[in-house]
C-alpha cells in the first residue's frame, strides 16, 4: 500500500479552470448572495438578467428558483421556458447545457466536475453535462460528469445518473437505468 493516497498540499487548480479571472469569480459570487439569492420569488427577469450579466446563455421564459446555486454562470446554457427549482445546484466547474422546456426539480445536483483520486496530487477535472430538450429530472436527482440525458426522458426522483440516458425514456434507480418508454396521453 502507498505511503499516501492524497496529499492536498500538492493540489493545484488548472490554470483558467474557472473560465474567468479570480476578481470576476468572487464579483459573481458577491452578486449572488445579495442580488440572486435576496431576490423575491418572482422576480425570475432578474435572475435571468444577473445570469446573463456573468456569460450564462438563458433562453427566453426560464424559471430559475433565488434558492439555485450556479457556480459559474458563464459556463452555464439553459434553453427558453426551461424550469431551475428550489435549491438545484449547477456545481459548473465544467459546461452545464440544459435544452427547452426541461425542468430541473428541486435539490438535485449537476456536478460537471470531479478529481482523479488515483493520483496523490488529487487533481481536478470538468466534463461537459448535457440534458436534452424537454426532460424532466425529479427531485434530488444526481447527474455525474460527462452525463448526456435524451430527448424527453424523466429521471426520477432520488436517481443518481452515472451512465448517459437514452431519448423518450422513464428512468429510475442508482445507478439510472431505463425502465419504460415515457408515452404521452391526450
Amino acid at each position: 500500500m502507498p505511503d499516501k493516497f492524497q496529499n492536498l498540499k500538492a493540489f493545484k487548480v488548472p490554470q483558467a479552470f474557472r473560465g474567468r479571472s479570480p476578481i470576476v469569480v468572487q464579483c459573481w459570487w458577491l452578486v449572488d448572495f445579495l442580488f440572486f439569492k435576496l431576490s423575491p420569488q418572482v422576480m425570475y427577469g432578474w435572475r435571468r438578467f444577473l445570469l446573463r450579466l456573468f456569460g450564462a446563455k438563458i433562453g427566453k421564459g426560464v424559471i430559475i428558483r433565488p434558492s439555485a446555486t450556479i457556480t459559474y454562470p458563464w459556463k452555464v446554457s439553459i434553453g427558453d421556458n426551461s424550469w431551475i427549482g428550489d435549491n438545484v445546484d449547477l456545481y459548473s466547474l465544467g459546461d452545464i447545457e440544459i435544452g427547452v422546456n426541461v425542468v430541473i426539480s428541486q435539490r438535485s445536483y449537476l456536478c460537471a466536475a470531479s478529481h482523479d483520486y488515483t493520483k496523490e496530487d488529487f487533481p481536478i477535472w470538468s466534463k461537459k453535462i448535457t440534458i436534452e430538450d424537454e426532460c424532466w429530472l425529479a427531485t434530488d436527482v444526481y447527474v455525474a460528469p460527462g452525463i448526456t440525458i435524451g430527448k424527453g426522458s424523466v429521471v426520477g426522483a432520488r436517481s443518481s445518473v452515472f451512465k448517459d440516458l437514452p431519448s423518450g425514456m422513464v428512468c429510475v434507480g442508482s445507478p439510472a437505468k431505463p425502465i419504460k418508454k415515457r408515452t404521452m396521453s391526450k
